[in-house]
């Protein structure tokens, strides 16, 4: 894999697509329509997602027509095994969130080798905010004011900064969050919960909810690049990708020197 050009390809088609969904909503308040719908498993999806779904994934075909490509939004993508190396998209993460008119939601495009998201892009259009892996792993953000490393910070056991989904935040969470000694709470949306403790603004993210690869692929890539670990709440392995039916264990996304409590 060419990874200068790699990275290149996928900010640029995090930010057209992240364009294209914004154009989407701006109809929307004009009065137009966001066009609405449920899918066969009962999840969201709208005109956006299939507009910025269509801008990366032939963006992604043409820049790299011999890497197999995996969409949320296209079925047939996800059939049969996981190959080697491939590329992941969720076009528009936080679907929930974008039809309320919240801001919290991303564009996500990862490339997966061996079962290990290597590199990543995570873009929130709404706030501009791009979270990425340099061509030599490394993550960065890149805002208005210019590009800069990103690095977990080193946590206090004694009072760590947790972030948990906004939509999906349950009974369980809350009596596994209850387990440390926390004196700061977040809740985000989409994968923005991965670049939070990327920049260092939070500690840890547990996940026990159901989450698709391509829900966190790319932010693991971006927290993995700033030096964090995602692994399975289950027995604290690595979270791995291109498992059959593309669906995650729960997890836990977290900076190092956390010490971690068993399952909830």
């Amino acid at each position: 894999m060419d990874h200068d050009r790699l990275a290149e390809t996928m900010a640029r088609l995090a930010r057209e697509a992240g364009a294209a969904i914004l154009a989407v909503r701006a109809e929307a308040e004009a009065g137009g329509s966001l066009g609405a719908a449920l899918k066969d498993d009962r999840s969201p999806v709208t005109a956006a997602d299939l507009a910025a779904d269509r801008i990366i994934a032939e963006g992604l075909g043409a820049a790299f027509p011999d890497v197999p490509v995996v969409t949320e939004e296209r079925a047939a993508s996800q059939a049969g095994r996981a190959p080697g190396a491939f590329l992941i998209v969720d076009p528009l993460d936080g679907t929930k969130e974008f039809l309320r008119g919240a801001g919290d939601f991303t564009v996500n495009i990862a490339y997966v080798e061996n079962g290990e998201p290597l590199r990543g892009v995570v873009y929130a259009p709404a706030s501009g905010r791009l979270f990425r892996t340099e061509p030599d792993g490394r993550a960065v953000e890149e805002a208005a004011e210019g590009t800069r490393p990103l690095h977990v910070a080193e946590p206090d056991n004694a009072a760590l900064r947790v972030v948990a989904s906004k939509s999906h935040r349950d009974a369980a969470t809350d009596a596994y969050i209850a387990r440390y000694a926390v004196s700061e709470f977040r809740s985000a949306g989409s994968s923005l919960k991965f670049c939070l403790v990327a920049a260092g603004e939070a500690d840890l993210y547990p996940r026990l909810g159901r989450t698709m690869e391509w829900d966190t692929a790319a932010g693991q890539a971006v927290l993995r690049g700033a030096g964090g670990h995602v692994v399975r709440l289950s027995d604290h392995a690595p979270l791995r990708y291109g498992k059959p039916g593309w669906e995650n264990p729960h997890f836990l996304a977290f900076a190092p020197g956390v010490q971690l409590a068993g399952r909830a």
